[in-house]
């Protein structure tokens, strides 16, 4: 089993796939990636839309959001911001642990069914809110119920359906199946990127666009929308896809799980290549049984905290979330509008077009990140050259900021508001680029890493329940964030300038963990990750990748007479410390 990221051009898929029947790759499958996957765009709506929404003039005076000239009353607006901002979240939170429930009780097609009406009703109740601030609170609480949901059963979904690669070289077959698994990562930001322009679109002055009701109060109306839409599509597509085999064999519905597979891989029912995906589906499920000894999830808990790997690899994807979120890029995309407004923007429509423009920014640095760079760099080195010029990007901000602390004047003939002018403006407007710069910075950095954690470090047995748990503390980090930056701005807070410096130090502190607490995953076999995390704590990070190489350092030892001595030293130190 192969070792280091290999240049992955069109040569080298074919060689993945030369002992692969060429049957697998079929139209069932893509089907099911694009049923699944699709899900994806249910964070991405809610991101995409709420920032513009809570900033345009008609939500604004219709949910009483207005600041007065004086602003005795800033407090009290950003906190119903924020509420509504952040209700998604919180109802996420209890969405991503129903999911862990659910999709194993009645199986991922009625959970995607069940949850896909839910996000429904709840948006249903958000759009017809008519000015009852209760109520919108309620809809997009019931909409982060379905929206928490589809960040568990997209991604288990997809991956259940993905053909094995029957390849020597394993990272090959990594990466080419984590390739089709981040399609759900591909749909969030499309359809966050997809958002922004509708709502820009939806406030121009240019008729005949998305205006189809000149009424001012349907502009944020139209564009919310289109959760109804997608959530729609998705329902009636299920109707169409095939149930998880996995989930089947749990069931005992071993018939059926052949009958699935042979559709799935477009291939009879008695070939060696269904049949030995089978054997070893019925294979992890009898080692999971045996893992949790009959206890339900209580087994795979007990294992992942009183094991001393599992509880480092869950501090792993535990920190990635905390320093993730709260280093800057997930608000900015949140609040972009405000963001914006900030750095010297001025008009409704200037700040939804640039908020449009750091979407595609964000989502073309996605793609470029997620076939190229991350896996030519390595996890580690990619995370790291992303928390990088993230904290280059929110430094610059803080430092203008703070130099700069008022982007505006008053016209003293006029009284009206204009912008700076001069170097002040010049400054202004680099802020507004290294803003951009710090959406490819989040692409590179924490938006990769932390899906793949969870994705590569995780044994079977814990890692459904360690990404449900991994899952709850983001949304409930993006919850506390969501609410947190508006109070954050207010000049008695913060203010802008603060919340830079805030963001630089968690970016900062970030960059620490990177390099002392998080070891190299790209192309690593399972021998080697196992061997890896049961190393002291202090080696995992800064030598684990050098520890164990290929197969396991132990394995390349013994085959190349390598120094076993000091091999068996670590070994034994970690022994006395468990």
């Amino acid at each position: 089993m192969g070792g280091g990221s290999q240049p992955m051009g069109l040569g080298y898929w074919k060689d993945a796939m030369k002992n692969t029947p060429k049957e697998v790759l079929n139209y069932n499958l893509a089907y099911a990636v694009l049923c699944f996957g699709l899900m994806g765009t249910a964070r991405g709506l809610d991101e995409g839309l709420v920032s513009g929404t809570i900033s345009q003039k008609s939500f604004i005076s219709e949910y009483g959001l207005t600041v007065l000239e004086d602003k005795s009353n800033a407090a009290a607006v950003a906190q119903k911001t924020g509420n509504i901002a952040a209700m998604v979240q919180i109802g996420s939170v209890a969405g991503a642990l129903l999911a862990f429930i659910v999709s194993d009780r009645i199986g991922r097609i009625w959970a995607t069914r069940q949850l896909t009406l839910v996000w429904i009703i709840g948006t249903v109740v958000y759009v017809t809110a008519k000015g009852n601030y209760g109520q919108i609170l309620a809809g997009r609480f019931v909409m982060g119920l379905g929206i928490g949901q589809t960040t568990v059963v997209a991604p288990t979904s997809v991956v259940c359906t993905l053909p094995r690669i029957l390849k020597t070289d394993l990272p090959t077959a990594i990466w080419l199946r984590l390739l089709l698994a981040r399609f759900v990562d591909f749909a969030s930001v499309f359809s966050r990127v997809l958002c922004t322009w509708a709502l820009c679109l939806a406030t121009s002055p240019i008729e005949g666009l998305l205006c189809i009701l000149p009424v001012p109060a349907r502009q944020w109306f139209i564009p919310n929308m289109m959760h109804i839409i997608f959530a729609g599509v998705i329902f009636i597509a299920s109707f169409f896809a095939l149930e998880s085999p996995r989930y089947l064999c749990r069931k005992g519905d071993f018939e059926g799980a052949a009958l699935v597979m042979t559709k799935l891989r477009n291939l009879p029912s008695d070939h060696v290549y269904v049949q030995a995906e089978l054997i070893d589906i019925k294979d992890q499920l009898e080692r999971e049984r045996e893992a949790t000894l009959g206890s339900a999830w209580f087994g795979p808990l007990k294992e992942l905290v009183l094991i001393k790997s599992n509880l480092y690899r869950f501090m792993l994807g535990f920190a990635a979330q905390v320093l993730g979120q709260w280093s800057g890029g997930g608000f900015i995309t949140i609040y972009a509008p405000q963001f914006f407004t900030i750095l010297g923007t001025t008009g409704q429509s200037e700040k939804l077009f640039a908020t449009a423009v750091f979407g595609v920014v964000k989502f073309a640095s996605a793609l470029i990140c997620a076939f190229f760079l991350v896996d030519f760099l390595g996890r580690k080195r990619a995370l790291g050259a992303g928390i990088t010029l993230q904290l280059v990007s929110v430094l610059y901000a803080a430092i203008f900021l703070t130099a700069v602390p008022q982007i505006t004047k008053v016209d003293t003939k006029t009284g009206a508001t204009v912008p700076l002018t001069g170097a002040a403006h010049h400054a202004a407007t680099g802020a507004i680029v290294f803003i951009y710069f710090s959406g490819v910075a989040w692409a590179l950095g924490w938006n990769s890493i932390q899906d793949l954690i969870g994705a590569e470090i995780f044994p079977l047995r814990v890692r459904s329940l360690a990404n449900s748990l991994i899952m709850c503390i983001h949304f409930v980090n993006q919850y506390g964030s969501s609410k947190a930056v508006p109070l954050m701005l207010l000049p008695g807070s913060l203010a802008p300038s603060g919340t830079f410096w805030f963001f630089s130090a968690v970016t900062w502190l970030g960059l620490v963990w990177v390099w002392f607490f998080l070891p190299e995953t790209a192309g690593k076999s399972l021998e080697s990750m196992d061997e890896k995390f049961s190393l002291p704590w202090y080696l995992i990070g800064r030598k684990g990748a050098e520890m164990s190489r290929g197969r396991g350092a132990v394995a390349e030892a013994t085959e190349n007479g390598g120094d076993l001595d000091k091999i068996s030293a670590v070994q034994a130190e970690h022994a006395g410390a468990l």
